[in-house]
């Protein structure tokens, strides 16, 4: 099983040298991805409807895609994971661009982690449909793999159109693309059309949902073994726990497991490093890394 860290991008204020030091440790310690969240704008949630999501106008964000670029240059070998991008409020072939351009400089270590998000404010912002995100997602990975993949693309969906054009140069393997979400149709969507799904252990159930997820790759047809799980494990608190979690997760047939650090008071990216520090030697005595 695999073991990465999640970026811990509140409380750092935005800092772009924390970027740069978490990055390098991460991969220095042995980790083997690194995952950034993504919103492109933050909103007040004092508004109707409300928004019911956990980060406001105050939470700040990177984008992923310019930290990815800018950390491929100066790493060489840890995986590169949104976790997630939030996929329908973002033009499609911009994405397929930029994702093809940092798994190329990257030398092919991007995973990408999509899903439809919980802020419409962000979606009008952007000039998207929060409606219709979930339908939106599923043409958008079939479109993104068309153009990573084919010499010429002509595609005539719902949400996109390509009248014969092209993605020069494309990536040299296809990127793969996986899922997150809490609801059983998110768990559902990624068991038709993904490669993967990222749980958030915290937020939702993951060891319950692991179960929703292999009985739906059942129904799909697909093989459960092969398809990738990773648990962001936003409960575990402490190096132990985080371990533990890992342990529990790698036995009950995930893949991936990944250390959270945000929201235990951690003021500073040095405070940070120091917990993924001590989280890797129990990782190492346990076999894990």
């Amino acid at each position: 099983m695999k073991l990465g860290i999640i970026y811990p991008q509140n409380g750092l204020g935005g800092d772009p040298a924390a970027v740069r030091a978490i990055g390098l440790a991460a991969e220095e310690l042995g980790f083997d991805h690194f995952v950034a969240y993504d919103h492109v704008l933050g909103a007040s949630h004092d508004r109707e409807p409300r928004l019911w999501g956990p980060y406001t106008e105050k939470d700040p964000f990177h984008d992923p895609f310019v930290m990815f670029g800018y950390l491929a240059g100066i790493t060489l070998r840890i995986e590169l994971v949104t976790g997630i991008l939030i996929l329908p409020q973002r033009q499609t072939a911009l994405v397929a661009r930029q994702a093809a351009d940092v798994d190329l400089l990257s030398g092919g270590r991007l995973r990408l982690g999509v899903g439809i998000g919980w802020n419409y404010v962000e979606y009008e912002a952007l000039g998207q449909d929060f409606s219709k995100r979930g339908r939106r997602m599923a043409e958008q990975v079939m479109l993104l793999r068309r153009l990573w993949s084919e010499e010429l693309v002509s595609f005539e969906g719902a949400f996109d159109t390509i009248d014969r054009a092209a993605l020069v140069p494309r990536p040299e393997r296809r990127i793969p693309i996986w899922m997150g979400g809490f609801a059983d149709v998110a768990l559902h969507r990624a068991a038709q059309i993904g490669d993967g799904f990222i749980f958030a252990d915290g937020a939702a159930d993951a060891f319950e949902q692991l179960g929703k997820l292999d009985g739906y790759l059942r129904e799909a047809g697909r093989d459960a073994a092969g398809f990738g799980k990773q648990c962001q494990m936003l409960r575990a608190k402490t190096a132990d726990q985080a371990i533990e979690t890992a342990q529990r997760w790698r036995d009950a047939g995930g893949t991936h497991a990944t250390i959270n650090s945000m929201g235990l008071g951690f003021a500073t990216g040095d405070e940070h490093i120091a917990y993924f520090e001590a989280c890797a030697d129990k990782a190492a005595e346990a076999g894990l890394l």
